[in-house]
C-alpha cells in the first residue's frame, strides 16, 4: 500500500485532517492516526472497560478540563493517577492556579517560594491553600473512617470539592474509581504524613488491589489510555495480568525505548509480560501528551459524533 501525501484546506475538521494522517499511514501522522481510531473504537465498544493512566505534569500543564470532559462524557471506567496530579487538581479546586514561567532565575523563584515545572510556575500561596482546605478535608473524613484504601479516600474527597472542572470531583460523582500507587510521594501524601502524627488514620495502599482485581475479572474487555510513562503506566497494565493483559491500549509518551525504561517501552513489549493480549490493538505515539492527545480525543470526538 503506498503512502498518501497529506492534504490541508481551509474547512477541514479536525477529524478530516486525522483522516489524512491515516491515509498517509507512516511516520508520527500514521501513529496518531491508528491511536485516533483504537480509542475510537475503545470508546464505542459497550463490552470495554477503560482505563486511563496520568504521569507527567499533566494537570498543570492545561489538561484538566479534558479529563474531567472524558468522566463526564462516559469515556473513561477508571483511572490511575500519579499523586501530583491529584494534588495540583485541588491546588485548582481549593483557588489555587498555575502559572505561565516567563523565564526567571530560579534562586529568585526559590526566594519568593514559587516552584517551576518546566515553564510552568506554581506559588507557595496556592499550596498553603491547598494545605489548609486538605486537612479540614482529612478531618471529616477521619472522623467517619480511620481505615481506608487510597481509592476510598479519593472518592471521599471528591464527594467534598465543589469545582464542576475537578476531576477528582467528576470522578466521584460519576463512580469512576481513582487510583493512586504513589499518593504518598506527592504534596498530597505529605500532608497526609502529616495530618497522621497526631491521627489515627490509616490509609491502606493493599487494599486497593481487591476493588481493582475484581473490576478487571468483571469486565468482559479492557483497554488503556496511558498518558506519560513511570508508575502510574505500570499499575494500569501490571492490573491487567491477572486476566492475561489488556485486549487494547494507547500511548503517549517522550520517552525513548533505547534505555529499557517502562515509560521509553513499545506497547509490543508488554505482550512479552501477559500485560497486553496477542492479537490486542495497540498504538504507542512518540510525543508531548499536552500536544498530542487533545488532538486525537477532539478527532475521536468527531468521528463518534459523525457515526
Amino acid at each position: 500500500m503506498k503512502v498518501n501525501q497529506i492534504n490541508v484546506t481551509n474547512s477541514m475538521r479536525i477529524s478530516d485532517l486525522v483522516n489524512e494522517f491515516d491515509k498517509s499511514g507512516v511516520l508520527g501522522a500514521g501513529r496518531v492516526a491508528r491511536a485516533c481510531n483504537i480509542l475510537a473504537d475503545m470508546i464505542q465498544d459497550e463490552d470495554m472497560k477503560v482505563f486511563m493512566s496520568l504521569g507527567g505534569p499533566l494537570i498543570p500543564g492545561g489538561m484538566r478540563n479534558i479529563i474531567t470532559q472524558m468522566i463526564k462524557n462516559r469515556h473513561v471506567d477508571l483511572i490511575v493517577s500519579s499523586g501530583a496530579n491529584i494534588t495540583h487538581d485541588l491546588v485548582e479546586a481549593f483557588g489555587g492556579s498555575h502559572y505561565r514561567h516567563e523565564g526567571r532565575d530560579d534562586e529568585e523563584l526559590n526566594e519568593e517560594g514559587i516552584g517551576r515545572i518546566a515553564d510552568i510556575n506554581v506559588g507557595s500561596d496556592d499550596f498553603t491553600i491547598f494545605e489548609t482546605e486538605i486537612i479540614k478535608i482529612f478531618e471529616r473524613i477521619s472522623s467517619e473512617k480511620n481505615h481506608i484504601s487510597i481509592q476510598e479516600l479519593l472518592y471521599e474527597i471528591g464527594l467534598l470539592v465543589d469545582d464542576e472542572n475537578s476531576f477528582v470531583a467528576a470522578a466521584a460523582k460519576n463512580n469512576v474509581p481513582i487510583f493512586a500507587p504513589g499518593l504518598i510521594d506527592s504534596m498530597l501524601g505529605l500532608q497526609l504524613w502529616i495530618f497522621n502524627q497526631d491521627h489515627d488514620f490509616v490509609v491502606d495502599a493493599v487494599a486497593d488491589m481487591h476493588y481493582l482485581s475484581d473490576i478487571v475479572f468483571e469486565a468482559e474487555k479492557v483497554g488503556a489510555i496511558l498518558l506519560g510513562g513511570g508508575l502510574t503506566k505500570h499499575y494500569t497494565l501490571a492490573s491487567n495480568v491477572i486476566k492475561g493483559g489488556l485486549d487494547a491500549a494507547i500511548q503517549i509518551t517522550m520517552d525513548r525505548p533505547e534505555a529499557g525504561s517502562l515509560g521509553g517501552a513499545p506497547l509490543e513489549e508488554a505482550k512479552s509480560w501477559a500485560k497486553a493480549r496477542c492479537g490486542s490493538s495497540l498504538a504507542s505515539v512518540v510525543g508531548d501528551v499536552t500536544v498530542i492527545f487533545p488532538l486525537i480525543y477532539a478527532a475521536c470526538l468527531d468521528k463518534i459524533s459523525g457515526d
